[in-house]
């Protein structure tokens, strides 16, 4: 039997396949079969060998755990296996928790081996690996691991025949501890959620603000609704830690593991929390419940429904809005910190290529740069890391393209931090001292930014009125989302280069007239470096590849489509972005972009 290395997407941000033994990715059983149980032992022993031979770690200490995935059991029984085959390793094994929790606990070890397969459908399941920085390995460090796995799959064979005299107490003293380990992991991810949230590293300042911030909550309720969909958080802080603040809070699909349905947490699915939201009003009978989320399976993605006072009804938010919201209230909350004394320095903002140009008009009011990578959690969170080594503050980073918000210093994205910035926006309003002296709350100080004006009884429909307007494509919409035949991928973009330059030329489409569209510019970008200007759209190999579009006598594009081969799927990924709420505008030119990659992708 052979295990060959396309098998497994082998990427920084998780090594993933359809663990289901019977290959299909909608399969919800939980047995992977011998060959996948083999690959786990390999891919946990050559994380384990890497952090001895690589990192000089003698007796390297490894958080384990899993999402809810029904293949997760299996795999993690494997990987212990591993990890235990191997003397002086100390294994802690939590069982069920959610991305952000291991990687805060993982901060006290020296690496962690996480079993998730994020977003996709229930039958793939997948590895992440970190070490000790709360993040998943970089690039870099992925690619090393990686050369370790595929030295050691044709031992599969010796793997298979340890996996079937392998015997289930060999691991019994690793799993009777699991319980004191979560428990540890969750005091660990409540402590360092409370430190994220505040942007406070010192415990007494901390407390001082949480006492503050507490009691406006206390007179000013809010209440939060979850759609846990049986993911990881159904085990995590959330309900506990939103009572603790004076946050009312009430959840569905609360049982873990239960998966009710598909786990995108994309408008088609969050249909689910925003009619919880609107029965929980219509229940409760009163107004204070304006908030909801639905999470992803491992619990780090999540985006967010809202309660409309205008319309009295709740909303969903789409992904980039999500996160502009959120670089919105964490700029404005490092503002209003600055006003009392905390030093601000240099302000950036770290995002991936797609993210919508919303970020950039919200970054420039606040007087922070905006920085992109290729797509990839580990490329933004590297970015981000690279930016801070040059003097640079980055509170926020993120992917705009799925909503998934980073906040510092945290390395994960993680849906309590991202309600908690929609909290902070609606609660932290203006105060007056003792002394007389207004300090303006963060959405004033939002609109005095960018020259609206101010309105002291405001709600979220004026916060969402005071974004910048933009139309993106959704990216879990079937016209993201192309497959394509050529696997040079830098070849076919060569091949698009040629097609749209000469339909640039031509005005084929009649596009640059109908939006006069004056001149474009090519923006590639690998791993987290940006190159603007490219003359050679190959030369972005499997990164992303962006076309910005600038109108007659402006230095600022209009519009921009972008690609990118997914690194976790396999599929073609497109998106556009234009200025201004034009569908048909952005319609236009994701179909435009289309057209020619269908072009690009037939020629020999």
């Amino acid at each position: 039997m052979a295990v060959l290395e396309h098998n497994m997407i082998l990427s920084a941000s998780g090594w993933r396949k359809v663990f289901a033994q019977s290959g299909n990715e909608q399969d919800s059983s939980g047995e992977i079969g011998g060959e996948n149980r083999a690959l786990s032992v390999l891919a946990a022993e050559a994380f384990a060998e890497y952090l001895c031979s690589e990192k000089n770690l003698s007796a390297p200490s490894i958080v384990v755990a899993q999402d809810t995935r029904p293949t997760g059991s299996e795999i993690c029984r494997a990987i212990l296996q591993a990890l235990k085959r191997r003397e002086k390793l100390g294994v802690k094994f939590l069982g069920v928790a959610s991305a952000p929790e291991i990687m805060a606990y993982a901060k006290n070890s020296d690496g962690f081996i996480y079993v998730s397969a994020s977003h996709n459908p229930i039958g793939h399941n997948g590895i992440k690996f970190g070490i000790c920085d709360g993040g998943v390995l970089s690039a870099e460090e992925n690619a090393r691991v990686k050369e370790i796995f595929l030295q050691k799959v044709d031992g599969v064979k010796d793997v298979l025949e340890f996996l079937k005299d392998y015997r289930e107490i060999e691991i019994e003293d690793i799993l009777k501890r699991q319980a004191f380990f979560k428990g540890e992991s969750l005091a660990s991810y409540e402590k360092f959620s409370s430190e994220v949230i505040s942007a406070i590293s010192d415990e007494g300042r901390r407390e001082n603000f949480f006492c503050e911030f507490d009691s406006i909550l206390h007179e000013n309720k809010i209440g939060v609704v979850c759609d846990f969909n049986g993911s990881a958080r159904c085990e995590c802080i959330d309900k506990d830690f939103f009572e603790k603040h004076g946050i009312d809070f009430l959840s569905m699909n609360g049982v873990s593991g239960k998966i009710a349905h598909e786990i995108i947490p994309e408008p088609e699915n969050l249909v689910h929390v925003q009619r919880f939201l609107e029965e929980t009003r219509r229940k409760q009978g009163n107004g204070h419940f304006v908030l909801g989320y639905m999470c992803d399976c491992d619990g780090d993605r999540g985006n967010l429904v809202y309660w409309s006072e205008r319309e009295g009804k709740a909303k969903i938010l789409k992904a980039q809005e999500v996160f502009s919201l959120s670089v919105l209230a964490e700029l404005s909350y490092m503002a209003w910190l600055s006003e009392s004394g905390a030093e601000r320095g240099k302000m950036a903002v770290a995002v991936n290529c797609p993210t919508s140009m919303r970020i950039d008009e919200i970054a420039r009011s606040f007087g922070a740069k905006v920085f992109r990578a290729e797509v990839g959690e580990a490329n933004v969170v590297n970015l981000a890391r690279e930016l801070r080594s040059q003097g640079y503050t980055v509170r926020i980073l993120g992917e705009g393209s799925n909503g998934g918000t980073i906040t510092h210093p945290s390395s994960v994205r993680d849906p309590l931090n991202t309600v908690f910035a929609m909290i902070k926006l609606l609660a932290i309003r203006d105060t007056r001292a003792a002394d007389g002296k207004e300090k303006k709350g963060l959405f004033h100080l939002w609109c005095e930014n960018i020259g609206i004006p101010y309105k002291k009884d405001f709600t979220l429909d004026d916060i969402m009125d005071s974004l910048p307007r933009y139309t993106t494509t959704g990216v879990s919409e079937s016209r993201a989302l192309l497959k394509v035949k050529s696997r040079d991928i830098a070849l076919l973009k060569k091949k698009f280069q040629t097609e749209f330059e000469r339909s640039f030329a031509e005005d084929s489409e009649g596009l640059i007239k109908k939006y006069s569209i004056a001149s474009w510019r090519a923006s590639l970008t690998n791993g987290t470096k940006e190159v603007f200007g490219a003359e050679d759209f190959s030369k972005s190999g499997t990164g992303g590849l962006k076309i910005l579009f600038y109108e007659s006598g402006s230095s600022s594009p209009s519009a921009f489509f972008w690609m990118r081969p997914s690194g976790t799927e396999p599929v073609f990924r497109i998106l556009c972005d234009v200025k201004g709420r034009d569908a048909q505008k952005e319609n236009d030119f994701l179909s435009w972009e289309t057209k020619l990659l269908k072009k690009a992708d037939c020629q020999n």
